[in-house]
């Protein structure tokens, strides 16, 4: 097996090599917390939780950093806690905005089966950090004060664009230089800016002020990953100008070629064939899918949401439907009849046990993280359960399903069955998936006449207890 990434710097899939392998390093910029977050922010969550989870299965749950930051201060920040708070004072109707969006952010994300990222930095509790950068930027010649400002100066590296394949010189706009009058070159970005008496900022070696958008990811990665790390991930729609920037401040400031070796981007969201737009009224947030009837008359499960989303290839652009959720609905439903709860594995005999992820899935999804192998693998072992039940597919299934976010086992009562019980229990499950009746019946009545009773529930799950 060998992990293969597509890596935007590059332009090309090539074999993954951790810097430290006792040490994996991920950053993935995450939410500006001014707004609930719609579903297109929900991709990069989705898909780099699943590389998270591929990452701790390889090397350790104790091996690998994920970082995904929090931005909480930023102009749409402070507009909106303008519109919804103007009785307050600005600085604590920003800590409303940013705290109730954060909170609901995290609501969500859990709802969708991510796991938690090592850290989650919040850009406020960075500022030093940010102000550090910085000050290195100007001292080796590539940031400059004007006009209550100190930018980038693009012109200072050779190599600016290679991320997104820009050319400064094609870029040249005589109205935005005109605008801009104060830069060197029209693309030179903000690393600072002057903050107003009404404005949040923080004072600085060029006064109060706060930082632009970019060198806040610069700063966070750098405290908790290092000058240097493996993956970075996010957004197509970051490519430029904000992946791009990034690289410029990082490997400037610190020295260094990369900033990341590897730097992958998933695809676009649109919703029933539109770009997704308030004004269209396609405007969907993951809270409204979980909780309203605004997207197809219902709400939708997390799991559902997850999977619609990983069936297509995450960089590839993916179209939003009621009918995809539909799909995906009905796959779960049927899958989930092929599953048997983690503690039946657990004491399942050694020969029907399997690792947490069996190598036919590693391999599909350690390919650029190709899940659309990993469901052709999945609906092979239900088919092949439904027609010979067996115990090493059941397990292998289920820990697929549970690996990958779509099965949550709930907390049960201690069981007092035996191992060649619990066997049976599985081996019912898959009679009844595959509509063997007799054979049902038949293990059934077995279990029961060892003192286990079995109760099938409406929703397809089967729950047993041991009589007294």
């Amino acid at each position: 097996m060998a992990l293969k990434f597509y890596n935007t710097l590059t332009r090309s899939k090539r074999e993954f090599c951790p810097i430290d392998a006792n040490n994996v390093r991920m950053y993935v910029c995450g939410p500006t917390v001014y707004d609930f977050a719609h579903i297109g922010n929900a991709r990069p969550v989705i898909v780099f939780d699943v590389l998270f989870r591929l990452l701790r299965h390889i090397y350790g749950e104790n091996h690998v950093t994920y970082v995904r930051n929090i931005t909480d201060v930023d102009d749409k920040i402070n507009a909106r806690a303008l519109r919804d708070f103007p009785e307050l004072p600005l600085n604590d109707a920003i800590a409303k905005v940013t705290s109730a969006t954060a909170e609901q952010f995290h609501k969500d994300v859990a709802a969708l089966g991510c796991l938690a990222p090592t850290f989650e930095p919040r850009a406020t509790e960075h500022i030093a950090g940010m102000i550090d950068v910085i000050e290195k930027l100007i001292a080796r010649g590539h940031a400059y004060q004007a006009a209550g400002e100190v930018l980038f100066d693009v012109r200072s590296m050779p190599n600016y664009g290679a991320l997104s394949g820009r050319d400064l010189d094609a870029n040249k706009a005589g109205a935005r230089i005109a605008v801009d009058a104060h830069k060197r070159d029209a693309a030179d970005f903000v690393l600072w800016k002057l903050s107003s008496a009404d404005e949040p900022g923080w004072e600085s070696p060029w006064g109060r002020g706060r930082p632009g958008w970019h060198i806040e990811c610069s700063a966070m990665s750098k405290f908790h990953l290092g000058e240097t790390f493996d993956i970075h991930g996010g957004g197509l729609d970051l490519i430029f100008p904000h992946h791009e920037n990034e690289i410029a401040q990082s490997t400037c400031a610190f020295g260094h070629d990369v900033m990341a070796n590897y730097w992958m981007h998933n695809g676009f969201v649109q919703v029933e064939g539109r770009k997704m737009s308030k004004s269209d009224g396609n405007f969907v947030t993951i809270h409204d899918l979980l909780h309203t009837e605004k997207f197809g008359g219902r709400k939708w499960p997390g799991e559902v949401l997850r999977l619609a989303m990983l069936k297509t290839h995450y960089r590839q652009p993916i179209d939003w439907t009621v009918r995809a959720l539909e799909e995906a609905e009905a796959t779960l439903k049927d899958w989930k009849r092929f599953a048997v709860p983690m503690q039946t594995v657990a004491e399942m005999p050694s020969q029907v046990q399997s690792r947490p992820l069996n190598p036919l899935i590693l391999d599909a999804v350690s390919d650029d993280l190709n899940f659309a192998a990993v469901i052709a693998v999945l609906h092979h072992w239900r088919n092949d359960i439904v027609h010979t039940s067996n115990g090493n597919a059941v397990v292998a299934f289920s820990d697929a399903l549970r690996f990958f976010g779509f099965l949550h086992d709930s907390v049960t009562d201690a069981l007092e069955m035996t191992t060649l019980q619990k066997e049976l229990v599985s081996l019912r499950l898959a009679a009844r998936a595959a509509k063997n009746w007799a054979e049902s019946d038949r293990i059934r009545d077995e279990l029961a006449a060892q003192g286990i009773v079995l109760k099938d529930n409406k929703d397809g799950t089967t729950t047993w207890e041991v009589k007294r």
